[in-house]
């Protein structure tokens, strides 16, 4: 394998790690806002991750290009969504979990 081949198989594979752990967290974790800040954080960075993979493989071209742009809007607009979905449920009145709640968890 060439240099080239590993770093995309690091990146693909740091992606899919990442992802996988969005996936988990959303699906584990208690409330609306400890959700929305584990999908958002890991999700970000896998797609990032796997994004930078495909920039790797295509060299210095215009798919290069548009993956860079995707990245940036990316980590851009992943945070302020999950900004949003927190406010939103604050100005719902959606109460966040507690260690108390340990009885009410799903």
């Amino acid at each position: 394998m060439t240099p080239r081949e590993i770093a995309v198989v690091v990146l693909v594979g740091g992606g899919v790690f990442f992802t996988f752990v969005a996936a988990v967290g959303i699906l584990r974790l208690p409330d609306v806002y400890t959700r929305a800040h584990g999908a958002s954080k890991s999700d970000t960075l896998g797609a990032g991750l796997t994004l930078a993979a495909v920039g790797v493989t295509f060299g210095a071209d215009i798919p290069t290009v548009k993956a860079v742009l995707l990245v940036l809007f990316m980590f851009i607009t992943n945070p302020t969504a999950a900004h949003a979905i927190a406010r939103a449920a604050a100005d719902q009145g959606i109460e966040p979990w507690t260690a108390d709640d340990e009885g009410d968890a799903e």
